[in-house]
């Protein structure tokens, strides 16, 4: 399947906790990074989803919030280092480019933020993403 979201990640589920409605799941990252997704029970069941199974991570690039080093006391804890590899700004938003132990992301953010932040080729940033934005696809 052909996907129009950027950011996919391969990865290895370490964990699976699961809940009356919502399943909590561990992936280790090609890279090394673990990141928390949070799916619903019947997505674990029907991507028959245990510790070992190989997946993809999948993340839309406007639910990547880009930060210039690590965050604390924050609920966000998908917290990926990396640095940037490229930026395109338009008149209002923009697009950066991240590359992560393992992968590439890109998160889109307005330009007022690229700017703010001074980002550019070689910045050191950390991708932010909440675990209830990260989908799951076996892989």
């Amino acid at each position: 399947m052909t996907l129009s979201m950027r950011n996919q990640l391969s990865g290895t589920v370490t964990a699976v906790t699961a809940g009356e409605a919502m399943a909590s799941v561990k992936v280790r990252l090609a890279g090394g990074q673990d990141i928390t997704a949070a799916i619903t029970v019947d997505a674990v069941r029907d991507l028959g989803l245990a510790e070992g199974s190989a997946v993809k991570a999948l993340v839309k690039s406007t639910e990547v919030a880009l930060a210039t080093g690590p965050v604390e006391v924050l609920s966000i804890r998908n917290q990926l280092a990396g640095s940037v590899t490229g930026v395109a700004t338009g008149g209002a938003m923009g697009s950066v480019r991240v590359s992560v132990e393992g992968g590439e992301l890109t998160a889109a953010i307005t330009k007022d933020a690229v700017e703010d932040l001074g980002l550019a080729e070689g910045t050191p940033v950390v991708a932010l993403i909440k675990s209830t934005e990260i989908s799951l696809a076996s892989a």
